[in-house]
């Protein structure tokens, strides 16, 4: 039997309940299966933690978690700890400390899914979002200076390595050519910003030559948005940087009926490292111990989890489960319905035992 071992890290928020119920998920997928096995050890690293040890991980955290296969990630931030010490406090320590370069963001509609967009439904929006996750507008480099004086002096240097540019362009590349379209849109904003920008469209166009079958075509960020809304059925693979796919994936997540249905995976291609796999929709506190969360996302980064980890079979069985609970209406209010998380959990986890294939 395969084992993998999996760092469960609920943290704050909705992270607890949605992770619960991912967990229970992918559970139920083994033991369907019979052919692995997930050993998860929780990790209660967060705010919480933050608040009694001053720090939202210990010194050796990622030791720790180096030597796991996956990491499965519910959400950090808290309404009384500043965003920025949360966020570079857990979550961004992971992905550069473990070189998690590409962060992959699919998006579909899903069936029973009723999206915003008028005459847009299942297969008419299907899309893979690339973000690369480890420098860019989100390297950390700058500072303040002259604090809380008239002249007080704030910057923040977005860095673009020839490196990093490289490898997240062969990624979407190689990750364009294997969907059956082969069609990759490189998102810039070159017009303006005229040096980190205009190398990244050069190393765009020096990659794709080695990739003939891919067709591309290069957009401007504020024109993407555009695009996304009013053209749905152009886009099937994007590229973007750590800023600009943060916020265009948030906005496909919106196209596509809801942020609850959004999942991520941040992907150490070169395996040297474990990848780590989340929702996308942030803890959520407002909805916190409501029982009202959307797991669809959890369950759905739970299955690119499991795809990297090479079950691929458990994670189409997942997600022909979830689309088959979407699909009879059973949804959470975020969808328009009225199910909690745990029918949707439980209902999913029915699907998955009561398949036959």
């Amino acid at each position: 039997m395969r084992k993998h071992a999996i760092a469960a890290i609920p943290a704050d928020g909705i992270g607890p309940e949605v992770i619960a119920a991912g967990l229970q998920a992918l559970e139920a997928l083994a033991r369907r299966s019979g052919e692995f096995e997930l050993k998860v050890e929780v990790f209660p690293w967060g705010s919480d933690y933050y608040k009694e040890h001053g720090v939202l991980m210990p010194e050796d955290g990622l030791a720790r978690l180096k030597a796991f296969d996956a990491i499965y990630f519910g959400a950090v931030g808290a309404p009384d700890v500043p965003d920025h010490v949360t966020l570079w406090g857990l979550r961004l320590p992971i992905c550069q400390g473990f070189d998690q370069y590409a962060n992959v963001r699919p998006t579909r509609i899903l069936p029973g899914v009723t999206p915003p967009l008028r005459d847009c439904g299942p297969g008419d929006l299907d899309w893979v979002i690339v973000r690369e996750n480890s420098e860019g507008e989100y390297a950390g480099h700058g500072g303040r200076a002259h604090r809380g004086l008239p002249e007080e002096v704030a910057t923040e240097t977005a860095i673009f390595t020839r490196v990093g540019v490289t490898r997240i362009m062969r990624y979407a590349f190689r990750l364009a050519q294997s969907r059956p379209r082969k069609l990759l849109t490189v998102v810039t904003k070159s017009n303006a910003q005229r040096f980190g920008m205009v190398m990244w469209d050069e190393i765009a166009a020096e990659v794709s030559k080695d990739f003939p079958d891919v067709t591309w075509d290069k957009m401007l960020v504020d024109a993407m948005t555009m695009r996304m809304v009013l053209k749905p059925q152009s886009i099937d693979t994007v590229v973007a940087t750590n800023l600009h796919a943060d916020i265009l994936s948030d906005l496909a997540a919106a196209l596509a009926g809801s942020l609850g249905v959004a999942p991520t995976g941040n992907i150490d291609p070169e395996r040297r490292f474990p990848s780590m796999f989340e929702p996308i929709h942030g803890s959520a506190f407002d909805i916190t111990g409501k029982g009202i969360a959307n797991p669809i996302a959890t369950f759905w980064s739970g299955a690119q989890m499991l795809e990297h980890l090479g079950e691929a079979e458990a994670a189409k069985r997942l997600m022909r489960a979830v689309e088959k609970v979407s699909g009879s209406g059973l949804v959470t209010p975020d969808l328009g319905g009225t199910a909690t998380t745990q029918q949707v959990t439980d209902a999913v986890c029915e699907a998955i035992r009561a398949e036959n294939l």
